[in-house]
This record gives C-alpha cells, sequence and structure tokens, in this order.
C-alpha cells in the first residue's frame, strides 16, 4: 500500500517528538512480567490512515484531485496519437519542410506533455503530503489523549518501531481510530 507513502517516518517523529524531557525524567517502572495489564500498547498508523474517517477523505480527496489531472493527461495523449498517426500517413506526402516542421512540433508536444505530468505527479505527492501531515499532527493528540487517560507508560507504532511481537490486546489502534472520528465532527477533515 503505497498510498501513505513515508507514514511510519512522519509519524516515528511526530511520537518522538512528544517524548520530551517530562517523560525522560520520569523514573523506569520495575520490570513486571507482560501481561494483559501491561502499560506499553502499539498502534498501527497504516490501519488508522485506511480506516479512520479524515484518512478515508483525504484519499478520497487525493483521487478526486488525480482524476482530474488524469483526464487532462488523457486529452494530451490523444492529441499526440491523433498527430503521430498524421505524421506516419501522410508523412511521406508531404515536402521535407513541412514534415520536419510537424515532426518537430510533435516532439515538443510530447516533451510539454511530459513536464506536465511530471509537474503533476509533483503536485499529488505534495498535496498527499500536506494531507497525510495534517492528519497525523490531529492523530498525534489523539494518541497523547488515549495513552494518558488508559495509563499507559508508552504507545509504540507498530511497523516503525520494529515490533517483533504485540499481544492483541495490546493494539490500540481501533481505539484511537473511534477516538479520531469521534472528534472529527468538532473539526474539518481534510
Amino acid at each position: 500500500m503505497r498510498y501513505w507513502s513515508g507514514v511510519l517516518a512522519l509519524m516515528g517523529g511526530l511520537l518522538a517528538v512528544g517524548l520530551g524531557p517530562v517523560e525522560a525524567q520520569q523514573p523506569a517502572p520495575a520490570a513486571a512480567p507482560a501481561s494483559s495489564s501491561s502499560r506499553i500498547a502499539y498502534i498501527d498508523v497504516q490501519r488508522v490512515l485506511a480506516r479512520s474517517s479524515a484518512g478515508v477523505a483525504a484519499r478520497e480527496q487525493l483521487e478526486r484531485e488525480k482524476s482530474v489531472m488524469q483526464k487532462e493527461m488523457d486529452g494530451k495523449r490523444q492529441e499526440l496519437e491523433k498527430l503521430r498517426d498524421e505524421l506516419e500517413k501522410k508523412g511521406p506526402l508531404l515536402t521535407a519542410d513541412v514534415r520536419r516542421d510537424k515532426q518537430e512540433a510533435f516532439e515538443r508536444k510530447r516533451r510539454d506533455a511530459a513536464r506536465m505530468m511530471d509537474d503533476f505527479q509533483k503536485e499529488l505527492e505534495k498535496k498527499e503530503q500536506t494531507l497525510l501531515q495534517r492528519v497525523l499532527q490531529e492523530l498525534s493528540g489523539v494518541i497523547d489523549k488515549v495513552g494518558k487517560d488508559k495509563g499507559y507508560y508508552m504507545i509504540l507504532e507498530k511497523r516503525g518501531a520494529s515490533v517483533l511481537y504485540a499481544s492483541p490486546d495490546s493494539d490500540l489502534t481501533d481505539e484511537v481510530i473511534r477516538a479520531y472520528d469521534q472528534q472529527a465532527p468538532a473539526k474539518k477533515t481534510p
């Protein structure tokens, strides 16, 4: 699922920012046997982004914008195909100068279309990053609140923290999604 590229690195950065000097000054809890009362939990940010209303809304917005760009690129592609067909069919009948001019026009339009596609791709990536950053900032606050309300010492991101094993009882992902979606009516989704 390449859709949310860079999510884990960005989320890791946001979670790292949340663990400031106050948390670092607290004494480490004594080693306790792992149980359902453990105060360490994890969430799967990819799942939150895929299932939360804000994540779905962001993805839908990107898909709409991508669709508009795709229609424009389809128009350019059709124009290029028409020019190419014209060159192939009428090329032998044209004078050398006219054929060269049409070939140059075709190549110029092909380069312009390639640049436009590259610009569209960069624009989509920028919008995706902006929407993602907004969702992750809101999510960071929700994670803080859930963690404090439930009394957790630490909440890890499942994929970015290299969690090799975690009990399903420690998974707060669905709870974070519910809390995030409950706060969504109060805020405008991206």
